[in-house]
């Protein structure tokens, strides 16, 4: 950044400007959600834009793009804005990062946040709010997770949960029958096996 001061505005959406290689898409169904959580809330994270290089008195979207379009559909007429002053080089870098580093979910914390909002809201209505759907929500709330203590969690291996099409289904467990992993049960196996094929993919993708 070639200035590392930033501020908050409220600035006008008609001065805010869509950055034309911005890479994020998102589905209809997830933006849909996105500006129900909005108007609903009111609440959003602050846009990230730059000065624009063109367009006097207008910005660029580096972050955003989506709460734009979604505050348009809900007929605001400002958004808040992180201002930063980048040069072409640093919004590239941002472009291809800000919407792509990202962590993972700690299973056991997110079924309990899932439980707290369903104690509240309709499985139905909760999957317009949320990234998963009825089903997935269903599904999630219901896993029986394994009570461990402390003292033996380091040691065992962390579950990885996912939801597939039968189609899938049946191509990941052709893949791994194919494998041909070893393992004293049919679980350890199959981790054994999906490890074998992730770091294949890895070695022939390098």
């Amino acid at each position: 950044m070639t200035d590392t001061k930033s501020q908050i505005e409220s600035i006008a959406l008609a001065k805010l400007i869509d950055h034309p290689d911005n890479p994020n898409r998102m589905s209809k169904t997830n933006f849909n959600k996105l500006s129900r959580n909005i108007e609903s809330t009111g609440c959003y994270e602050p846009l990230v834009v730059r000065p624009h290089p063109k367009k006097k008195n207008c910005y660029q979207i580096i972050n955003g793009h989506h709460r734009k379009k979604a505050l348009e559909k809900l007929q605001a007429a400002v958004a808040d804005c992180i201002i930063w002053d980048l040069d072409d080089k640093q919004t590239d870098v941002l472009l291809m990062t800000l919407n792509r580093l990202s962590g993972s979910d700690m299973l056991g914390k997110k079924i309990a946040i899932l439980k707290r909002l369903n104690a509240q809201i309709e499985t139905k209505n909760l999957s317009r709010l949320l990234p998963q759907t009825k089903k997935q929500i269903e599904q999630l709330t219901n896993l029986k997770l394994p009570q461990i203590p402390l003292r033996q969690a380091q040691n065992l291996a962390t579950p990885l949960i996912f939801f597939v099409t039968e189609s899938q289904k049946q191509t990941i467990e052709k893949a791994i029958s194919l494998a041909n992993a070893d393992g004293k049960t049919k679980a350890k196996r199959n981790a054994v096996a999906l490890n074998k094929i992730a770091d294949n993919f890895l070695e022939t993708n390098e």
